[in-house]
């Protein structure tokens, strides 16, 4: 006679939640978009001003380049005021290679001046004709025109912010690597081999920008936050609460 073993209760499946009594405003990519960053920052603000718990306001990188005012961004989240109790700042692919020719990185160059940086350094008060005249000569021009603060302020941003079941980087992880693993480079570049990735468990909810969607995209193991302001003229927050997700738009 067989033997039957009854099954036990399947397991249940684990609800990523943000830090008990901490909400968070993840903000997608900026894109030098002054006006639209305030408008987004003023709805934070309201939001969160009766929330008796903690607020922690993270940026996912790209602050810089494409807009119109890459400079005033950056003073704007430099300066303040900000809402929630805490900031922070993750490096995007376009700080970097900012960065990367104000040192003098000349490879990176004229991809940067492509990919929205000449809008960048039209910000800081440069003559498009001239950024393209100057060739290598572009970032000892760059080191007078951009304040040292705002460079200092860009090279302090992280890699990568890890708050409750949710992980806040630029472009997303290579699946399959354990996330103390991951490399920088990954971190503000990665498309395809995550993007089309569905099925991985990452280890935590990676929130992401640098991938423009129409919407948020939201998939068990990522989110996506990138709009496209520079282009769409939507700024978008997903807002973290618990186990609860929501969006603010400015």
């Amino acid at each position: 006679m067989g033997l039957f073993r009854k099954s036990g209760p399947s397991a249940a499946v684990k609800v990523p939640s943000a830090p008990e009594g901490c909400r968070i405003y993840a903000v997608g990519d900026v894109h030098g978009c002054l006006a639209e960053l305030d408008s987004l920052l003023g709805r934070i603000e309201a939001d969160c001003s009766a929330y008796a718990g903690a607020t922690h306001l993270v940026f996912v990188g790209d602050l810089v380049d494409r807009g119109p005012d890459s400079a005033g961004v950056i003073r704007r989240l430099q300066l303040g005021p900000l809402p929630c109790e805490r900031q922070s700042f993750i490096m995007g692919n376009h700080e970097e290679a900012m960065i990367a020719v104000y040192e003098g990185e000349l490879e990176s160059l004229s991809g940067w001046l492509t990919y929205g940086g000449a809008e960048t350094l039209e910000s800081y008060g440069l003559d498009r004709t001239e950024v393209f005249r100057l060739g290598q000569n572009l970032p000892r021009r760059m080191q007078a025109a951009i304040p040292q603060e705002d460079v200092a302020f860009i090279r302090s941003f992280k890699d990568k912010v890890s708050l409750g079941d949710y992980l806040f980087v630029h472009a997303g992880v290579r699946p399959g690597v354990p996330l103390s693993e991951q490399q920088a480079n990954d971190l503000r570049w990665i498309r395809s081999e995550f993007l089309d990735d569905d099925e991985t468990d990452h280890g935590a909810v990676i929130v992401h920008g640098h991938t423009i969607c129409e919407e948020p995209e939201v998939r068990t193991n990522r989110i996506g936050i990138d709009t496209g302001c520079y282009s769409s003229g939507r700024l978008t927050a997903l807002v973290l609460e618990g186990t609860n997700r929501r969006f603010l738009t400015n």
